[in-house]
């Protein structure tokens, strides 16, 4: 988004150094900029563990300060009962259904660029600010369809985690970090005065600070026990149930007699109904085939084959493949196998010339082969 003038901007503020920066660079463009601080939990952790979750009171109180330091007003918006209703009780729910869904997605899908969006366009504003990794280029109010594209950072892009949006959705967003890196927006933080300059970044689900998520899910979903097969079909162990597992998973299993070979084990598909859960060689985590349901397009729906590169985990697992638009989603051909690829993922699709750094589009992986 951009060339429009100054406008009302809401600026999500984490209490993390990125969104601090890139409220600073929105005032300093010249925007009317409030801050905002998301309460995502009903009982916020008074302290953050390191770099594990967010939205404690601890980041409430960073991101108050960082306001004050940039002479902004700053609410906190009460948002628990709705990021548990669209982001916490489906990723329960996926995992029960054998699936691996990824809340962050879903999080800046219902919540970022939902929720809070359509809250913010009620009270008057025309955009919503955040520090996502991501280069955006169109117009909020004007004709020009937004274009999303990677970071100027490789380590840090994040447009695979803003995939998942509507042009509508794109349409209200400002991402001012998208051509930096990260070294230099904690050097500006310091530059700025912002005490969150050297606050390490959370890199857990933010609801689960602990990290464990295996523990998160025993307390939501019943035992539901089961054999643990591979290939051939003898069963090698016992689980207490699918949620405990995802695609690709090798430690943890549980199984103590070795495979005949000596090689190690890794989990190949999940199969809630049956109670099963597929376990085998490395190799056979490779797919050459997907389909996605959901689709979500940044471009005209493809009436043919589209060439382009598909991204399936936030930080690699890409590859040239083929997208064909079907009744029920797209049908995804892989020009070389992807490894451990697991249902309720997203599949993210970039243009394959330029650098392949333009999203096309998005689906949830329904299934794979």
């Amino acid at each position: 988004m951009s060339g429009q003038g100054p406008m009302r901007v809401l600026a999500a503020m984490s209490g993390g150094v990125d969104s601090a920066v890139a409220a600073a660079r929105l005032r300093d463009a010249g925007h009317d900029v409030t801050g905002v601080h998301l309460a995502l939990s009903a009982k916020p952790a008074t302290m953050r563990e390191g770099a594990r979750g967010c939205c404690s009171v601890e980041d409430s109180r960073d991101a108050r300060r960082c306001a004050d330091v940039l002479d902004i007003p700053f609410y906190v918006w009460d948002l628990a009962a709705r990021f548990r209703e669209d982001v916490v009780e489906p990723f329960v729910a996926e995992y029960a259904a054998g699936r691996t869904p990824n809340p962050c997605l879903r999080c800046n899908e219902k919540i970022k660029f939902s929720a809070v969006l359509e809250r913010a366009r009620a009270l008057g504003f025309d955009a919503v600010g955040t520090g996502h990794y991501a280069r955006l280029s169109g117009s909020a109010t004007g004709p020009t369809r937004p274009v999303l594209r990677r970071a100027a950072d490789p380590d840090k892009d994040q447009s695979y985690v803003l995939g998942v949006l509507r042009p509508d959705q794109l349409d209200g967003a400002l991402f001012p970090l998208g051509d930096t890196p990260k070294a230099e927006v904690r050097a500006e933080a310091a530059a700025r005065g912002l005490v969150v300059a050297e606050k390490p970044d959370s890199h857990d689900i933010c609801f689960i600070p602990s990290g464990d998520t295996r523990g998160f899910l025993a307390e939501r979903i019943d035992e539901a026990p089961g054999e643990m097969v591979d290939p051939s079909g003898a069963v090698v162990g016992h689980h207490r149930g699918v949620h405990d597992f995802t695609v690709g998973q090798r430690h943890g299993l549980g199984i103590r007699r070795p495979a005949p070979d000596g090689r190690p084990r890794y989990v190949l598909g999940l199969e809630p109904v049956s109670r099963t859960v597929r376990v085998g060689p490395v190799e056979d985590l490779d797919v050459t085939t997907l389909s996605g349901a959901d689709p979500v397009w940044l471009v005209d729906p493809p009436s043919g084959p589209l060439d382009c590169v598909v991204q399936v985990r936030a930080h690699g697992g890409t590859a040239g493949a083929t997208v064909r638009v079907t009744a029920d989603g797209v049908d995804v051909a892989l020009a070389e196998p992807l490894r451990g690829v697991a249902p309720g993922q997203a599949a993210v699709f970039y243009r394959p010339d330029g650098g392949g750094d333009v999203v096309l589009g998005s689906a949830t992986i329904a299934a794979t082969a």
